[in-house]
């Protein structure tokens, strides 16, 4: 039975509130077209004359003329965002992070999607091992692009083995038909030392740059390794030695393609340089910043952010205190940034370190850590009256933390002010201005 569409929100002043369509409303038909999910209700509504057929709570349906510029949003907001509902993962990934975490989290967390819908949308990253040739006929008639998809390696037998999946060794078949059909794809490669790393990552990277520029950008990113991998496979993490391995390995690539195309084709996340206590490259290097989201380049966008964004203050704070909260992996970069911060704007600011407990101390990345570890570290330690926090602690639509503490409660715990901050720095300068003027 097919899933009814109903809708949720209206916006003011939307074009769907003027021709009357409510929240609670159902979204039957558009031009007399079924609508099976979010990307043919897209592809439908990019049209200047709509008809649009609606259900009202009573049962009563309506028929709504609709004209409009040609890709103008009508202005709705739906209960399931995707419409039919996310498709589940079917892999059972060696390396995957929510099959190492605790029980007793929130549900949410456990939920893990493949679908290239959410891809498009949100940009999250699928693996094409659920994709039937008909969903593939999808992707290239709506022109769902760009889309985001984890190789991982393109060595057909490794991958079945990485994904635990028999569908996942076609992947370099998936991706010449979705670049043969002008598909745009930015890929993700979680890297795993002594698996898809050496040899197999120099491949995988010559195998994929022949697919450029529909493909045209690879994030490397290390494998996560929490405390609760016990009845896991064994995964070794990578370290000092072994990070500065892999950014010596994929530096002549970086240079032949950026020589060849005049980008680097393959970039690392910024944990690499930190583990390996490197130098980060410099910010021309991550061209658009398209895989911030992955940690590639999210330092060097940060502090290009805030150091422009200060250029321009003339502000006294009068020796006003502050306090930052950070990772392991992101302390001593934050503390850099804080000493200019303080010169520019006349503060002080006093940098925290927290060490992640809850997944374990493996897990240095700022984005996991949680407000247990914050109250258990911190509390009574914090002299400073504001405390500044990144937004990635947080869920992305809400104020709560991994471990289901809200940003209100660690107030409390902590008995400070927190502000919450996004990773583009002029947002932190912003509101380090609005708490000192």
């Amino acid at each position: 039975m097919k899933k009814e569409i109903v809708i949720k929100n209206v916006l003011d002043g939307s074009i769907a509130e003027e021709a009357g369509i409510e929240k609670g409303d159902v979204l039957l038909k558009i031009n007399d077209m079924d609508v099976q999910d979010i990307i043919e209700y897209r592809f439908l509504t990019n049209d200047e004359e709509l008809v649009l057929l609606i259900r009202k709570p009573d049962g009563e349906e309506w028929e709504i003329e609709i004209e409009k510029a040609y890709d103008e949003d009508l202005g709705i907001e739906f209960h399931d965002p995707i419409m039919d509902g996310p498709k589940r993962c079917h892999n059972k990934c060696l390396f995957c992070f929510i099959d190492q975490l605790p029980s007793g989290m929130r549900e949410s967390l456990y939920f893990k999607d493949d679908d290239s819908r959410m891809s498009f949308l949100q940009g999250n990253f699928v693996t094409l091992t659920n994709m039937t040739d008909e969903d593939i006929d999808r992707i290239i008639k709506y022109r769902i692009s760009p889309i985001n998809v984890s190789v991982h390696t393109t060595n057909p037998e490794l991958r079945v083995k990485m994904l635990n999946n028999k569908k996942a060794g076609n992947i370099m078949e998936r991706l010449e038909r979705l670049a043969r059909n002008g598909i745009n794809m930015n890929c993700q490669i979680v890297l795993c030392p002594g698996i898809n790393d050496g040899k197999e990552l120099v491949n995988t990277l010559n195998d994929l740059y022949g697919f450029y520029p529909q493909i045209s950008n690879v994030a490397i990113v290390p494998v996560g390794i929490t405390r609760y991998r016990e009845k896991l496979q064994r995964l070794e993490g990578f370290n000092s030695r072994t990070a500065g391995d892999v950014i010596d390995l994929i530096k002549p690539l970086q240079d032949r393609f950026e020589r060849e195309t005049g980008e680097p084709f393959a970039r690392l996340a910024d944990e690499f340089y930190l583990m390996a206590e490197r130098e980060m490259p410099p910010y021309e290097h991550y061209g658009d910043f398209e895989q911030l989201e992955d940690g590639i380049g999210m330092m060097r966008y940060f502090e290009e952010r805030i150091m422009e964004d200060l250029e321009d203050k003339h502000i006294d704070g009068n020796g006003k205190e502050f306090a930052f909260i950070t990772g392991t992996s992101s302390f001593n970069f934050i503390v850099d940034i804080s000493r200019k911060i303080e010169k520019k704007l006349n503060i002080k600011i006093s940098v925290y370190k927290v060490i992640n407990n809850f997944f374990g101390e493996k897990i240095t990345v700022v984005g996991l850590i949680t407000a247990g570890d914050i109250i258990d570290q911190l509390r009574g330690k914090i002299k400073e009256s504001t405390v500044f926090i990144p937004a990635s602690m947080l869920k992305a639509d809400e104020d709560i933390f991994l471990d289901d503490i809200s940003l209100k409660e660690l107030e409390k715990h902590l008995d400070k002010k927190i502000v919450k901050c996004k990773y583009t720095g002029d947002d932190l300068v912003e509101k380090i201005i609005g708490e000192v003027v």
